[in-house]
């Protein structure tokens, strides 16, 4: 992406989806088994891991976003890569600190993982194939992004449904499949509100915010720091928070801590609806209400994301856990997708309107997770 070419530009884009794909759920995995199934820790050790994700999405808006603002974007694309060479170098020179976590994969045969290797080498061809057949097809934008959707609803859906059939899997696994289908559509819902912060609050914080500090013109894209250097320093007191409650016996259940952040989440829409509503009359408002409704989203995040990462971790068999990582990542994707169709809705609704949607949204998704409070117990069994 340094290099200014469209060509190279999509490559791009295909190398860093790969890449993505085959780093999150491998990474995420090796956290959840630096504990045993049962420690208390678990959560918390996905907070402090959710942390460390956020000291990078603190840091990069302030550098790519000043560099691409007001020098040049494939200068900060270049700046973006070298980032992401140093945290390798980290990332090799501290493997040892984990032991063996990582180092083979659980009950995988020579057979499975060479078909792994296999799938990884013909991602870039399939890839490069679709990007072809949809360019020589001259799709519209829009049609190429709810084609994106449904292929990942429906890749999700049949990949619970043929690994619910594997012939090692027990009956107690098989219902916590079915709970994490059920969690998965949560995520989708928490994080097409999320996702809202590339768009439709970065066209509002440029548009609408007033960005002049003492004479001097703040780059919208620093906002965007807001919500990861919220996490940075919330997600260590989140931590201690897990610990505590369950030392005392008072820590919220799984399905509470989501229900929880999707709360928080739909009050942070609500007050950025109050902020939006004021801009509407052609007034600048305060960068504080933007703030204020990151840190309602923070909050949220904290409450669902990490804990998400650690149930899966919890309620995955072994030899699934990367698999069954890499499937809950696509509740993010698909969150994503859905995310850029609500933006899109500025163009022809107004953003009060826009915003009070998805706050509602949000809400209605929250009633639906605590209705099925007891059915989701039931397919958790013992699983906190």
């Amino acid at each position: 992406m340094a290099v200014p070419s469209e060509t190279t530009f999509y490559l791009a884009l295909g190398l860093i989806v790969i890449g993505t794909g085959v780093l999150k759920p491998s990474v995420t995995a090796m956290v959840g088994g630096l504990y045993p199934t049962d420690d208390a820790r678990r959560d918390a050790g996905f907070s402090i891991f959710y942390m460390g994700i956020n000291l990078g999405a603190t840091v990069a808006p302030l550098v790519t976003g000043w560099l691409g603002q007001r020098i040049n974007w494939h200068l900060g694309f270049a700046v973006a890569g070298l980032g992401m060479v140093a945290g390798l170098v980290q990332y090799h020179r501290g493997a040892a600190a984990l032991g063996d976590v990582g180092l083979r994969a659980p009950e995988a045969t020579d057979a499975r993982r060479w078909r792994q290797v296999g799938l990884i080498a013909g991602m870039p061809v399939v890839l490069l194939v679709a990007l072809a057949l949809a360019t020589s097809a001259r799709w519209p934008v829009l049609r190429m992004a709810d084609f994106g959707g449904i292929a990942i609803v429906a890749a999700a859906a049949l990949y619970f449904v043929v690994a619910g059939r594997r012939p090692d899997l027990t009956h107690t696994n098989r219902r916590h499949l079915g709970a994490m289908a059920v969690f998965f559509l949560a995520s989708a819902v928490c994080w097409s509100a999320l996702e809202q912060a590339g768009s439709s609050l970065n066209l509002f914080a440029q548009r609408n915010t007033d960005l002049n500090i003492g004479g001097w013109a703040m780059p919208a894209s620093w906002l965007q720091s807001v919500a990861p250097f919220s996490i940075i320093v919330l997600a260590p007191v989140f931590a201690w928070l897990w610990v505590a409650l369950s030392r005392s016996g008072r820590e919220p259940s799984t399905h509470g801590k989501f229900v929880v952040g999707m709360l928080c989440i739909s009050l942070g829409f609500a007050v950025l609806t109050v902020a939006a509503a004021r801009a509407s009359t052609g007034q600048l408002v305060s960068p504080l209400w933007l703030v204020g409704g990151y840190l309602l989203h923070t909050i949220g995040e904290l409450s669902f994301s990490p804990v998400g990462y650690s149930l899966v971790t919890r309620l995955s068999p072994p030899s699934m856990s990367s698999q069954l990582i890499g499937v809950w990542l696509t509740s993010i994707a698909l969150g994503n997708l859905i995310a850029g169709r609500i933006a899109g809705l500025i163009g022809t609704r107004p953003l009060p309107q826009v915003f009070a949607f998805v706050a509602c949204g949000v809400l209605a998704a929250a009633a639906v997770l605590h209705v099925l409070k007891r059915p989701v117990r039931r397919l958790m069994g013992e699983v906190p």
